[in-house]
């Protein structure tokens, strides 16, 4: 069995603080993908630049304390590739590529449109520059399994108060749309929606951290594993782990019945 976890840390350094490196050890995780390091090279300790038993890739922004991409691996992977190919966005530290085998595991931090107009601006730049990417992939003879946190819940069931949330970030019609594109006309599978395709609140991934978003699971979908079919054919069991906070996202775990 394939074990892969996916997590928005919001800062890899705040994250260990609270025991993410222990937890990490006793998962039996064959990957396990990060978003928002919030950190560079010369911020992390011995035990984050090299986690026990993990070869560990990152791909840092450029900004200090901001954005940044990392995947912890079991075994060493065949090939890294760091970046979309774009100064703009490369620079933030979005995309980390690593083959493994005929085996592709890559972690995406998708641009949040929330803070700003010009940021949801550059968050468009990115779906545009990001969806014939996407594209390619496809055209690849490769199992591939993108996970990260996409900054859009897609479907109504994927945040609690979507009705009031309709002209926000994250639930744009147009960003919505832009994910059932990828889904719809290019073949990427939401694995977590495929084997619950109803689940509500116990699908939920963030919280935001004003009022009692947590206490009361006012929550968001938006932290996914999107796979290849036949990858997303295999998966067998998904869960939210909540039991520890790490950050204000919770970390995503899929089991695939596939051999690397």
């Amino acid at each position: 069995m394939l074990r892969i976890i996916s997590l928005n840390l919001n800062g890899i350094r705040s994250a260990c603080n609270k025991n993410l490196l222990q937890w990490a050890q006793q998962q039996q995780a064959d990957f396990i993908c990060l978003q928002e390091l919030k950190a560079q090279a010369p911020d992390l300790s011995a035990e984050m630049l090299a986690p026990p038993g993990f070869h560990a890739h990152y791909h840092y922004a450029e900004k200090r304390g901001y954005s940044g991409v990392g995947i912890w691996s079991r075994n060493a992977p065949d090939r890294v590739v760091a970046g979309i190919g774009n100064p703009e966005f490369d620079a933030e530290g979005r995309f980390l590529r690593a083959d493994f085998g005929k085996l592709t595991i890559i972690s995406l931090y998708l641009p949040s449109g929330s803070s700003a107009p010009e940021r949801q601006e550059a968050k468009f730049r990115f779906m545009e520059l990001f969806f014939p990417l996407l594209a390619a992939l496809r055209q690849e003879e490769r199992e591939i399994v993108i996970c990260g946190d996409w900054n859009i819940a897609h479907r109504e069931i994927d945040l609690k108060n979507w009705k009031s949330n309709l002209k926000n970030s994250g639930f744009l019609p147009e960003e919505r749309n832009w994910l059932s594109r990828a889904f719809d006309e290019l073949g990427w599978v939401d694995v977590y929606r495929q084997l619950f395709p109803e689940a509500k609140e116990e699908s939920y991934t963030w919280w935001s951290n004003r009022g009692q978003a947590w206490a009361k699971n006012v929550g968001w979908r938006i932290d996914y594993q999107i796979a290849t079919p036949a990858l997303a054919a295999a998966a067998k069991q998904a869960s939210v782990y909540k039991e520890q906070r790490f950050s204000d996202h919770a970390p995503l775990s899929i089991d695939y019945a596939y051999k690397t």
